[in-house]
């Protein structure tokens, strides 16, 4: 099968599909996680507020997730403790409790904690302004969404699957009962094709546009796009818990502890229109976050505040919902092709938190056309580096320090969280060859280029990490300048 599109859903698709023994390949025509995959909130988690819209079944299957992707990447994923103020102007108290406690049942929690009160004149509440007194606190889990994409792209070439990064799909046909997919391969400048006996679209936003271009099905309109911005800031509040508020329009915004210094402010929900790539922040966005937020904090969130701000469009599917947040976030898969002719699924929408559910569900309509290869594994096998328990990580940290005493503690904390027990692998003490800065040494980006497909200096600062939030503009050139003269080294020791 080939898939198109290097994003959760693909890659998660891509690693379930290699595993159960099938031939994979897929294209991506940037770098992993480029799009919609890297601009969530940075959160696996089962949507408390789609109960209003009553998604039940979305949240139900989200939450039964939580603790299934907990277990397989303790690494880069990590439960995380929600304060839900009690606003008087907004939804009462009761109301509050009620969807809470389904929040707790639907999914059959076990390891994550249940929600209870806490008490906003305590420490808890400190940041807040002195009109909240209540809250609830809940749990849910934050996740490293980038780097999710990257270990199950991972998993899936050590199962066989060839992963083409910055390579575009051209054009795909139907021709003497297979798909001839015409590739462009941006990095050395050439084209070539390959077959299968089936296709899998899972582009995101670009989904349609594939329909449209590749596939020369110009009347494709399956997804509503809309976009969501998020702001970060410098540290608003010292304890670990993040935040989750009501604003009087319906709809919520989260404050989440993020990379030991800063705050994630977000989200928006408006529609966009245009190509999915020129999506950036507007300055009502901005504001709008602000004065959320500052709703709610003592000291306001002001425009000096902020370090950084992304923005990017989900590709939800069109239901005719008549406000951008009331549009569904389940996923719509579709299949066509008559049954001597390959087929061709289109996947819509989605969530990083379903998207081991997702998989499943493609392979079961893949193996009604190609024959059952294997049962449901991914729930039970970790990605790589997350082979430890789920309360391991402390202890792998120490370790780590132990072997390699000349890394600061920040930094030992940043590779075991994104690596695992991959670290074991690349990180040696006496071993570590260049610091370009804050705790990316030579032999993390030699690993990033050779094991994680990364090409270019913003592939490592923002994706791979996210110490683009530390480095300076000269920290920066010199990692590029070092990976353009590596290229030839590295392209040797790949061959």
């Amino acid at each position: 099968m080939f898939i198109i599109g290097g994003g959760i859903n693909g890659c998660g698709i891509a690693r379930d599909a290699a595993g159960r023994g099938y031939r994979v390949g897929l294209a991506e025509m940037n770098d992993l996680a480029s799009g919609t995959s890297s601009w969530s909130t940075k959160l696996v988690h089962g949507g408390l507020r789609y109960l209003e819209h009553y998604e039940f079944s979305l949240v139900r299957h989200a939450l039964m997730e939580r603790e299934v992707l907990w277990g397989i990447a303790p690494h880069i994923i990590r439960p995380l403790r929600f304060i839900l103020p009690h606003h008087s102007g907004l939804r009462p108290a009761w109301l509050l409790r009620l969807g809470l406690f389904l929040y707790d049942h639907l999914g059959g929690r076990k390891k994550l904690r249940a929600t209870t009160t806490v008490d906003l004149d305590g420490p808890m509440g400190a940041p807040l302004k002195d009109e909240f007194h209540k809250g609830f606190e809940y749990s849910d889990a934050r996740v490293d969404d980038a780097r999710l994409v990257v270990l199950n792209a991972r998993d899936a070439a050590a199962r066989g699957a060839d992963i083409m990064v910055r390579t575009k799909v051209i054009e795909a046909r139907r021709e003497a009962g297979l798909w001839q997919i015409t590739l462009a391969d941006q990095d050395d400048d050439r084209t070539y094709t390959v077959s299968a006996r089936f296709l899998v679209n899972v582009g995101g936003p670009w989904v349609d546009a594939i329909i449209q271009t590749a596939m020369g099905q110009n009347e494709a309109h399956n997804i509503r796009l809309v976009q969501g911005s998020h702001i970060v800031t410098r540290k608003l509040y010292d304890h670990d818990r993040a935040y989750i508020f009501q604003n009087a329009d319906g709809r919520i915004i989260f404050t989440i502890p993020y990379e030991e210094d800063f705050t994630l402010v977000g989200t928006t929900d408006q529609d966009f229109d245009g190509d999915p790539a020129d999506a950036a922040i507007t300055g009502a966005e901005t504001q709008y976050l602000l004065s959320a937020a500052s709703e709610y904090f003592k000291r306001p969130v002001a425009p000096d505040d902020i370090v950084w701000s992304y923005s990017g469009v989900r590709p939800l599917f069109d239901d005719g919902a008549s406000k951008a947040q009331e549009a569904t976030r389940d996923y719509v898969l579709k299949v066509e092709g008559d049954k001597d002719e390959p087929a061709v699924l289109n996947g819509f929408g989605g969530k990083i938190t379903t998207y081991r559910v997702l998989s499943e569900e493609v392979l079961e309509k893949i193996e009604r056309r190609l024959g059952a290869r294997g049962s449901r594994w991914t729930g039970d096998k970790p990605l790589p580096g997350g082979d430890f328990p789920v309360d391991g990580l402390a202890a792998l940290e120490e370790e780590l320090q132990r072997s390699v005493p000349e890394l600061d503690a920040r930094t030992v904390r940043r590779l075991a969280r994104g690596y695992g027990t991959d670290i074991r692998k690349f990180i040696r003490p006496g071993a570590l060859g260049l610091d370009f800065g804050h705790g990316l040494y030579e032999a993390e980006v030699d690993w990033l280029v050779l094991n994680e497909w990364a090409r270019t200096a913003e592939d490592i600062l923002w994706r791979r990490t996210k110490l683009g939030l530390r480095f300076d503009g000269d920290q920066q050139s010199r990692l590029a300048e070092h990976m353009k003269n590596r290229k030839a080294d590295w392209r040797k020791a790949a061959e």
